[in-house]
């Protein structure tokens, strides 16, 4: 009875407010959470300690992360940093690989930027060389925003694989790793392979204008560029390399464990960029703290999502729900993986959104994770890559896709929907691949 209670509580109900009801995912899952645990038979007080303790063990480790990711990626946004780059791939592949550039493009200011400051600031970018080149709007910028939406759903520091790391307790450094192998072939296919075959989509009257891309009167150097925006991978891949190494009674070892802590590491990436892309290039510190606090601001409500997740699998926990569902699953036969996949999927075909549906599924699953013998990093990438299933009608970026490249519906279905679809196969497909090779 408990599992009927927690299927028609989490995902039933979930959907009704958020879809029917309209109400904000943040309200919504603390609606759920209070009723499911009183539906689940918890004390009116046990319940709301589930819910505080839920929260705050959620926002308490992954709250500095998000923040300052959020900070880097408008710093990088807002100094130019983010279009010296896409100027300098540009130059390196050329007309005629043009959309491996932008595919590159995508992928390399996607780790730092958030998905929506991503989206609106490579459009100018794909019309510019759209006017240039003479070339289908949707054919060449299709790579660019796979790449995007793969970084978005697959890599730390954004927000949903990062709130899945901390869920799984999983290594932030080996799910960025296992992150950009599974991703690199999932954007190739997605991108460069699948949009040939959308070369005749055109757009309905024309594009909205963007005949330049704006540019600042200083611009960093492309060396400061990269090395700012992806300052935190570096700093990831060279601790995790030491780690590895290193004796584990070594003073750099010390010093090594104490840096790959993810907000430590963030804040050491966020000084070395307010002074490089920001005072060096001639910014005051009053107006980079402006910058920072409307980075924030626009990432308030996400913050506020993830927290009442939290809130959501505390219950679960707390309830004794969680210990019925696995025994439910043990019996499926189904693989870890893929279970997790397609509950992550079925949740974002019906809500349209990633996080959400990343998030709920790890309220479902994080409690089970003790009688799975899988990899908690292939976890976080397996529910990712369900999380971006068939992006249709309910779902914003599909409408932001529809409306700046002007398209007809069916060929937004046709192109943006089938691309969203093929990344969150391919995904599934390397998890269960790398989940093969290293057992």
């Amino acid at each position: 009875m408990s599992l009927l209670i927690v299927i028609v509580s989490v995902v039933a109900l979930l959907i009704l407010l958020i879809t029917k009801l309209k109400i904000n995912p943040f309200i919504s899952f603390l609606l759920i959470s209070i009723a499911a645990g009183f539906a689940l038979g918890m004390p009116a007080q046990a319940v709301s300690e589930s819910v505080q303790k839920g929260i705050g063990g959620m926002l308490g480790s992954i709250l500095v992360i998000i923040c300052i990711g959020a900070m880097i990626g408008k710093l990088v946004a807002e100094s130019g940093a983010a279009q010296v780059i896409s100027d300098a791939i540009m130059k390196v592949f050329g007309r005629k690989y043009i959309q491996w550039g932008l595919l590159s493009t995508g992928f390399i200011i996607g780790i730092p930027l958030f998905y929506n400051v991503g989206f609106v600031l490579t459009v100018p970018i794909i019309f510019a060389l759209v006017y240039k080149y003479k070339l289908p709007a949707v054919y060449i910028g299709l790579p660019m925003l796979a790449a995007l939406s793969v970084a978005h759903g697959f890599l730390p520091p954004h927000p949903s694989p990062a709130a899945l790391v901390t869920i799984f307790q999983a290594s932030m450094g080996k799910t960025l790793f296992y992150g950009i192998i599974i991703a690199i072939p999932t954007i190739i296919i997605a991108g460069p392979l699948f949009s040939q075959t959308v070369k005749n989509i055109r757009p309905i009257g024309g594009l909205t204008t963007f005949d330049s891309v704006v540019r600042l009167s200083v611009l960093p150097s492309t060396f400061n560029s990269f090395f700012s925006a992806l300052l935190p991978v570096f700093l990831l891949a060279a601790t995790s390399t030491l780690l590895l190494i290193l004796p584990e009674e070594s003073t750099v070892t010390a010093v090594c464990h104490f840096v790959s802590d993810p907000s430590i590491l963030m804040l050491i990436a966020l000084i070395v960029a307010t002074y490089t892309i920001g005072l060096r290039m001639g910014r005051s510190i009053k107006e980079i703290m402006r910058i920072y606090e409307e980075a924030i601001k626009e990432i308030a409500i996400i913050l506020l999502i993830i927290g009442s997740s939290g809130a959501l699998k505390q219950v679960l926990v707390d309830s004794g729900a969680s210990e019925q569902i696995g025994m439910f699953f043990s019996d499926l036969h189904i693989h870890p993986l893929v279970l997790a996949w397609l509950i992550s999927a079925s949740i974002r075909v019906c809500l349209g959104s990633a996080t959400v549906a990343g998030l709920t599924t790890a309220g479902i699953i994080a409690p089970l994770m003790s009688t799975f013998n899988v990899d908690p990093a292939l976890m976080v990438l397996a529910i990712g890559s369900g999380s971006l299933m068939f992006s249709h009608v309910n779902d914003p970026g599909f409408w932001m896709f529809k409306e700046y490249f002007n398209i007809s519906l069916k060929d937004t279905f046709r192109s943006w929907s089938l691309m969203e679809t093929i990344v969150s196969v391919a995904g599934l497909v390397g998890v269960l691949l790398l989940h093969s090779i290293i057992g």
